[in-house]
């Protein structure tokens, strides 16, 4: 079972993510001389532009003032890899990295696409440091990203409609469309996943509503609608409305039987990466509209 711990804190615009001083590869020189730990973030002294750095046995370091070190060699940025890697070599058994653990006792990892700074598309991001007893498994945010959704409770409109169900409407006359606009009928619904140091944020809105009005045709709302008020009297519906030329007798059950279908847009950010997803609701209810009766 994997437990962790980790530590978080924003970087500089000038600390790039250092992947030449994880697993199998260098450890810090010290200032000025490649990679360093910045607080508990693995970062790239920048003051030092293509220095790849490379092992003289020395132990990491931290370094306070490397967040305002001038942000040139463009060739330090590497492609954005999630992998989680091992440290190597590992903190000396004094470093507080290890959070009261022992070297042996598990190990310190690093997670290259972790969002410290609140942006998922800042190259600011750099690799949060933290132990844990078992070697965690890279982590794809997109998978984090359903799992945010999957959180949500997303449901079909909740129809509001004149005529109202039980009712009866008049052909040729306005009808009005519209839901309430909670965080399940309408949005902004927010929820959040996380696995081992990689966390990812989902916001649901719904972009459109799709009126099916059972008499053959559909509306597109772009927006949750306008509920009716008396004083509107005979005026359409500003956004979202429709008017029947027949009359629901005409259906086999005496009724349009309207549907309301929610597509709902879901962007997400985390892990150093953004993406957007989509996920469709519906409600249904039937109504009556019939012809005027003229009394002589």
């Amino acid at each position: 079972m994997l437990t962790r711990r980790g530590s978080s804190i924003a970087a500089g615009a000038a600390l790039l993510l250092a992947p030449f001083a994880l697993s199998g590869q260098a450890g810090a020189d010290g200032p000025g001389g490649g990679a360093v730990l910045c607080g508990k973030f693995v970062c790239v002294d920048a003051s030092t532009p293509g220095q790849r750095g490379s092992s003289t046995g020395g132990g990491y370091q931290s370094d306070p003032g490397a967040g305002e070190a001038p942000s040139d060699g463009p060739d330090l940025i590497p492609g954005r890899d999630c992998t989680i890697r091992k440290l190597d070599p590992q903190p000396d058994a004094g470093s507080d990295l290890w959070e009261g653990h022992k070297p042996g006792d598990g190990a310190i990892y690093v997670a290259p696409c972790t969002d410290a700074s609140g942006g998922a598309t800042n190259d600011a991001v750099v690799g949060r440091v933290f132990w844990a007893q078992d070697q965690p498994e890279a982590i794809d945010p997109a998978v984090l990203a359903q799992r945010a959704v999957d959180k949500m409770l997303l449901r079909g409109p909740e129809i509001g409609i004149t005529p109202k169900p039980g009712g009866t409407g008049v052909i040729g006359m306005p009808v009005y469309m519209w839901t309430a606009t909670g965080a399940e009928t309408f949005g902004p619904n927010t929820a959040s996943a996380t696995a081992g140091a990689v966390t990812v944020t989902a916001v649901a809105k719904v972009s459109k509503i799709v009126w099916s009005m059972g008499d053959g045709k559909s509306v597109v709302c772009r927006t949750a609608g306008t509920p009716y008020k008396k004083s509107y009297g005979a005026d359409p519906s500003p956004d979202c409305g429709h008017r029947y030329t027949r009359p629901s007798s005409t259906q086999g059950s005496g009724k349009y039987h309207v549907t309301a279908t929610s597509t709902w847009t879901i962007d997400w950010a985390g892990g150093g990466a953004t993406g957007q997803l989509t996920e469709v609701r519906n409600s249904a209810v039937d109504i009556t509209v019939a012809e005027v009766q003229v009394v002589n």
